[in-house]
């Protein structure tokens, strides 16, 4: 119901008693989190909120609810007004069902503990020591199956292991929507398997390795290669794209052992894509620069001492003074950015720089959250390129909107609305306008009609970032924008870049002379225009991991690194830091 002054009225409160604990909590919450609030814990196996409604497949919560003659499944009810559910903690009558629950998960559980990359991680174990037998009154032999079943290249399935709680067909269905993992067969031969027994191929298949309760979903690039207690997991951020994703970077012994995602609900909501979770590889690539490099005349290049580089690149770029151009690659940290903006604008007087994408000004006043696109009534994708390419979660928030209702419309050559190649842009000002072609009238209507809107540009072209500004001004507070940019940091390498000077500085061009050019990191090598004037400047130096057309040209080659060796701050592409 809504109060007379209008807005929203507050949830109905009901009265629930959990292990003799009364609270007053919002009509329908969830019993596991109801009895959370109350301080009592429920143990569950299948139940994942993120994962959609409960299937109450696994029995693990099992609870003696008042005047019910059996058990109930706690995750699958909600909070009703009288309601008296009492956990194992103070009921005989749920702590048998939950050690029976246990005993029969583990009938046949392979028990290879020691062997398994989930042992020490495993809520199975805990749960067993905690809830279940201390011993098994079974002396058949145990089913075993063919191990491991390859997945895919990145993920391998121990069947034996599984307890069918399916998290991972939840997801594959109900979340990234590939409907890649199915089960099949049926009762005591219902096994995990992929569609079509085809390998699992998907933007997000490395999720199902953490939500699998068990060792039944494993890593290939972990398996075997670390146990708990020779490890530290480090909070850090994913730095391969503008989403910035909360994640743990598991070391052993001071090198980079697996990624796993670190929950932030506004941002991630808990999830990573394959490339975020699986690319970390290249810290052990065999053609990494590992020393600096000096170029000597008619030999290549030579091994130098840093003593010998840092004296060279001072008279490099001593000599030219008032003459340097810094090319930034989008991926370094707002410290290292900042730390050569001053070097560049104060020290050596010059103001020749070639940024990465950056946000236009006039869409700092429709900031959001990501998790706001989840509550979106309508979402526009603007742009040629794929957003799960570009912002891979961002695809998983705009999935979500979908499921919840909202009409997400992609204007693209292969979108729901096709359009030409590189007409992005225009079609903000036509949809502004108020009068579209005939292809984009329904699409006009929606934007009329709808009350929160997300504009997701996800194009390189300069000029658009103007266009859904003015877009956005006409739809006032309506919208919310997520600028897709190409690199991971653009947003703080540029403000990094302007506060270490006045004016946006202006972009060297080819063809003039240029005494000195710094090129920072890989992916400004691979600019065409970067290699252009890398062979046109009087001195190069160029912060490298991997050899390029670029590092060709240098006189210094640093070595570079990356952003899971960097300590600093990235800002994403919602302005977070």
């Amino acid at each position: 119901m809504t109060p007379e002054g209008g807005g929203m009225s507050a949830p109905e409160l009901v009265t629930v008693t959990i292990d003799d604990r009364r609270i007053r909590v919002p009509k329908g919450t969830g019993m596991i989190e109801a009895a959370l609030w109350a301080g009592v814990e429920i143990p569950v196996f299948c139940y994942e909120p993120r994962l959609g409604p409960p299937i109450g497949a696994c029995r693990m919560c099992l609870c003696e609810v008042e005047g019910m003659p059996k058990l109930q499944a706690a995750c699958t009810m909600t909070a009703q007004d009288g309601l008296v559910l009492r956990t194992a903690q103070t009921s005989a009558q749920a702590a048998e069902g939950q050690d029976a629950v246990l005993e029969f998960i583990l009938l046949n559980h392979p028990l290879d503990c020691p062997d398994c990359d989930k042992g020490g991680e495993c809520p199975l174990q805990d749960l067993t020591f905690r809830y279940g037998p201390g011993n098994t009154r079974m002396r058949f032999h145990k089913r075993t199956f063919d191990k491991p079943i390859p997945v895919s290249p990145l993920i391998a399935l121990d069947r034996e292991r599984c307890i069918l709680c399916y998290r991972c067909t939840r997801f594959s269905e109900s979340v990234s929507e590939d409907a890649q993992l199915v089960a099949v067969a049926r009762g005591a031969q219902s096994v995990i398997a992929t569609f079509e027994d085809d390998p699992y191929r998907a933007h997000f298949s490395g999720n199902v390795i953490e939500l699998c309760p068990v060792g039944a979903l494993t890593s290939t690039t972990y398996r075997f290669r670390a146990r708990p207690w020779e490890i530290q997991n480090v909070p850090t951020v994913c730095g391969l794209c503008p989403v910035g994703c909360n994640t743990w970077a598991t070391t052993r012994e001071g090198k980079v052992a697996r990624i796993l995602s670190r929950n932030h609900p506004e941002v991630d909501d808990g999830w990573l894509c394959d490339k975020g979770r699986f690319a970390y590889d290249h810290l052990r690539a065999d053609d990494r620069i590992r020393q600096p490099l000096r170029r000597v005349r008619r030999r290549g290049f030579e091994r130098a001492s840093w003593e010998e580089t840092l004296d060279e690149a001072e008279r490099g770029l001593g000599d030219a003074v008032g003459s340097v151009a810094v090319a930034f690659s989008g991926s370094e940290t707002v410290e290292q950015a900042s730390a050569l903006a001053r070097i560049v604008r104060l020290g050596l007087g010059s103001d020749l720089v070639l940024l990465p994408d950056d946000v236009h000004p006039g869409l700092e006043a429709y900031r959001a959250p990501l998790s706001a696109i989840r509550d979106a009534d309508l979402c526009l994708v603007f742009g040629d390129e794929p957003v799960v390419e570009r912002a891979p979660v961002v695809d998983l928030w705009l999935r979500t909107a979908r499921r919840q209702g909202a009409a997400v419309v992609t204007l693209n050559p292969a979108g729901t609305v096709a359009v030409a190649p590189g007409s992005a842009a225009a079609l903000c000002g036509t949809l502004r306008e108020g009068s579209p072609p005939a292809e984009l009238r329904d699409t006009a209507r929606k934007l009329r009609k709808a009350q929160r809107i997300a504009l997701v540009w996800s194009e390189d072209d300069p000029s658009g970032g103007a266009h859904v500004a003015a877009l956005a001004e006409s739809l006032g507070s309506r919208a919310s924008v997520y600028f897709l940019p190409r690199t991971p940091n653009g947003r703080g390498v540029a403000a990094a870049w302007r506060s270490a000077g006045e004016g946006p500085g202006d972009a060297p061009r080819a063809g003039r002379e240029l005494g000195a050019l710094i090129v920072s990191g890989d992916e400004a090598a691979q600019d065409p225009l970067v290699q252009q004037l890398a062979g046109e400047a009087g001195f190069v130096l160029t912060t490298a991991m991997f050899q390029s057309e670029v590092t060709g040209w240098s006189h210094l080659v640093l070595p570079g690194t990356s952003y899971l060796e960097r300590e600093g701050t990235f800002v994403n592409l919602e302005g977070r830091a």
